[in-house]
Parts: structure tokens; sequence; C-alpha cells
């Protein structure tokens, strides 16, 4: 297979492919690191390759046998890699088992090949990190790919690969789909096992996922590493049916509620919000219901802040001291970014009482967000209030912010999304518009209730077939080599 004919095909397809025999997993592997080859000089999205393990030959039948496939370097383990979380503190840090979602992934079929780049500890939505360099964006090289899933992102959005892992604690799935006109997926809490190192990521603010560049390739892999594993302390109940299945299905008359403005003092762009009136154009046009409406998270923005920081830092503290143990490591400049090490050094002063206020603060936006689905089937909002910006601009001032500064200064670059990782419902972005001025793909953000994939799957499907965007390529695109 040629490299412009393996770029015209979703993961799904290729796995079609494979089943009839027309072509092998050893194949779309040797295409896909020519893919690598080609553009990852200039955009730095993969960090790593290796020879595919298992693909078709190991997992006959399997839904996405022989798929090339690429792990962001955080969130999941695969024996013998190494997974180094972006930090120079985990520099060569090698896994000693699989995680359970890697069984997944190997029972699904897919061909994992290589490891993408991370933001330090995913601690970012812009992925820059001191140890792999930045990572840049195929649609402009100038700018941020997102984060943390920006090297998953750029790897898919460029045709290395169909699709790829991505996490997602306040965005770092849809935030990158949205920077690279992807479509991104965060599931609801619970739905992917986080196990067994680990019963749940930054207080359950984190899940599992992906980025496509096809809604049914989402679909696909989500239903391959949904369901709980031995020990989970919680799951979400299983869905009616695989969402396979939901993207064949009519979504039916929606209630949809409009969102524009975040809490912050950033406004939304004039670009976005056209995007966004276009879009609620469209969904009346489908038939839905579409109004005006608001998010009250049911606190003030400064105890959103507060509480979000608590949770994170406390979490990382005991993650980077057992890392810095554990590889003899200090944890200082040498090993850690500023923002990372101010993270740290605040975490250290949270308090156990600190800590369980800030989980009080998640179960009354979890609440006051659940209240929203009562009147609304769907929220739908921008992912992101701006365009990609330019890299560099995160680190602007870097070193004169502490903890709780630098949580601010993401939730100002990001003001929609991580209410939903708060409150643990699905949300995804989908690539539906773009900038006339600079071509920039803009993403809108649409979150249902908790478990209501099927929905959102559902609407995705309809919006993909309304207004297709897998005719739009990024101006670094693999099919081109």
């Amino acid at each position: 297979m040629k490299l412009s004919e393996y770029v015209t095909h979703d993961a799904v397809g290729l796995a079609e492919l494979v089943a009839r025999g027309e072509v092998t997993g050893a194949e779309l592997e040797g295409v896909a690191l020519e893919a690598v080859a080609a553009v990852n000089p200039l955009l730095n999205a993969v960090v790593e390759t290796w020879p595919a393990e298992g693909g078709e030959a190991s997992a006959e039948g399997a839904p996405l046998a022989g798929v090339p496939f690429l792990l962001k370097d955080i969130g999941v383990t695969m024996a013998g890699k190494r997974t180094e979380l972006g930090s120079r503190l985990a520099e060569g840090n090698v896994a000693a088992s699989d995680s359970y979602l890697m069984r997944r992934f190997r029972a699904a079929g897919l061909a994992t090949f290589g490891r993408t780049t991370t933001p330090e500890f995913a601690y970012g939505i812009t992925t820059e990190a001191v140890l792999y360099g930045p990572t840049r964006n195929p649609w402009d090289l100038d700018r941020s790919t997102g984060g943390s899933s920006g090297g998953s992102a750029a790897a898919v959005a460029a045709g290395i690969v169909p699709v790829a892992h991505g996490t997602d604690a306040a965005g770092s799935i849809r935030i990158p789909a949205a920077s690279t006109g992807l479509f991104g997926l965060k599931p609801t809490r619970g739905r992917v096992s986080m196990g067994p190192d680990v019963d749940e990521i930054f207080s359950g603010l984190a899940v599992q996922g992906c980025v496509s560049r096809t809604v049914r390739d989402s679909a696909a892999l989500l239903d391959a590493v949904r369901g709980p594993e031995s020990g989970d302390p919680y799951f979400a109940a299983e869905p009616e049916r695989p969402y396979t299945e939901e993207i064949t299905r009519a979504p039916g008359r929606l209630r949809v509620g409009v969102l524009t403005q975040g809490d912050g003092p950033r406004r939304t762009a004039a670009p976005v919000l056209d995007a966004v009136s276009r879009t609620a154009e469209l969904l009346t046009s489908l038939g839905h219901h579409v109004e005006e409406a608001t998010l009250d998270a049911g606190v003030s923005r400064e105890e959103f802040v507060l509480a979000n920081a608590r949770l994170w830092t406390a979490n990382l503290v005991p993650w980077l001291d057992a890392l810095a143990a554990a590889l003899d490591r200090p944890v200082d400049l040498s090993t850690l970014q500023p923002e990372t090490l101010a993270a740290h050094t605040w975490g250290r002063r949270v308090s156990g009482a600190d800590f369980v206020g800030a989980l009080g603060v998640r179960n009354t936006v979890a609440r006051a967000v659940g209240r929203r689905f009562e009147r609304y089937d769907v929220l739908l909002t921008p992912t992101l209030p701006e365009l990609p910006p330019r890299l560099g601009v995160f680190a602007e001032g870097v070193e004169d912010l502490d903890g709780p500064g630098w949580i601010d200064r993401l939730f100002d670059r990001s003001p929609f999304t991580v209410a939903f990782n708060v409150a643990g419902t699905p949300a995804m972005s989908v690539p539906l518009a773009s900038d006339p001025a600079t071509g920039l793909p803009i993403g809108l953000q649409f979150a249902a209730a908790y478990g209501r994939e099927d929905l959102l799957f559902r609407l995705a499907s309809q919006l993909e077939g309304a207004a297709p965007w897998s005719a739009r390529a990024p101006a670094v695109w693999a099919g081109t080599a």
C-alpha cells in the first residue's frame, strides 16, 4: 500500500482491508513508519518508534486488527517500553507491565508502534515539554497543537496514524482535537479503567480516550476499551448497545443550550463566535431546538480555580516524589519545568482538610452541571475561546507563577472544558469550522449528561454527515510526501 492511499482510510477502513486480506498489518506498519519519516521532523510529535507487537496475527477477528497505533507518553504503560511522562524527572523510565488499558488495546488488535509527546506530566494545554521540545501544529508550524494529548493529535492530523491514544483531565483530548481539526470525545468518568497501578487519576478528573479523524473510529475504539476491571472503585453502567451501532441511529430532536463566553476574563474571539453561530444554525436546520443558555457551576470562579489547584497539586506531589525516589533524582529545576516545580512546592502545603474541601467543591460542581442536563439534552460551547496560540505564549512569565497561578492561566485559555471533567460527564470536540482568514480549524464542544456518550455519538455522526470535515487537510500532510 502506498502512503497516498494509506492516509485516505480511517482505522475502521484499514481494519476492513486487513480482514479481507487486501493488506497485512506488517505492510501498514511499514507505511506508518514512512509517514513518520515524512512529517515528524517538521512536527516533533512522535518520541520514538519500535516494531509493533500483536497486530492481526495475534488478534484474529479483533475489531481493529493490524491498525497502526500510537500511545501518548502518559496514562498507559506497555511492558518493556519507556514511559517518560514528558519529564526529565522520568527520563529513561521503563514500564514493568501492561496497564489494563494497554491489554485492551492489544485485544482490539491495534499495532502499537510508538509513543507521542505530552507536556510535562500532562500538566498543561500546550505540548512544549523541555524534554522533547515543542510539538508543532500541522496547520501552522508556529502554532501550538494544544495539550496535553498534543503529540497524538499532531500525528493523527498529519496522517501518521488514523487514531491515537489520549487522556483528558481538563480538556486534554478536546483541546488538541480542536487545535488540529480532529474529533475528540472525553468519556464519562468510570467508563475506562485506570488500573491496575491507580484507581483514579487527579481524583477522578482524568479519563482515557483517543483522538481520531472520523467519528466511527472513536466509537470503535471506545467500544474496544470500555468496561470495568477487577478492583475498580466505581464504573459507569454499560451502554445499551455498542457505540458503533449508535452512530447509525438518528439523535432525534434535541434540546441544545448554547454558551459563548466563559466565566474568566478572556473573551471569545470573533472567528470562534461566528463558528458557534453557524453551528447553531446548522443544528436548527437539522431539526434541533437551540437556545441561549448559561452554565452555573455552583461556585465562584475563584473557588473553582482554588479547588482544582488543590486537587491537581496534591495529586502531583506523591507522584513526583515516588519517581524521584525510584530513579534517585532531585526534585528541582534540573529535573522539572518551573510551573511543575511550583505546583509541587505549593501542593506540599495543601492540608488534608483543604483536599477534602476541594472534593466537596467537585461534588457541588457535579450536581450543578448535572442539573443543566435536566433542561438540555446537550450543551454547545466553543472548545477554545480563540485560535491555537503561537508556541511560547504559555511560557511567558511562568517563573513568577505559583501552583494556583498556573491553573488560573490554563483555565483562562480554556474556560469551557474543565467543568465537564469535574462533573465527570462526557464531552466532545467536533471540527465543524475553520477561520476564513488563517484556515486554522475551530472545534465546537458538545457535552451531555453522565453516561450519555450514546447521545453524543449519534449527534456527532449526524453532524459529520451534514458538514463533513474529512476533506480538509493541514499544510503538513503525509499524503503529499
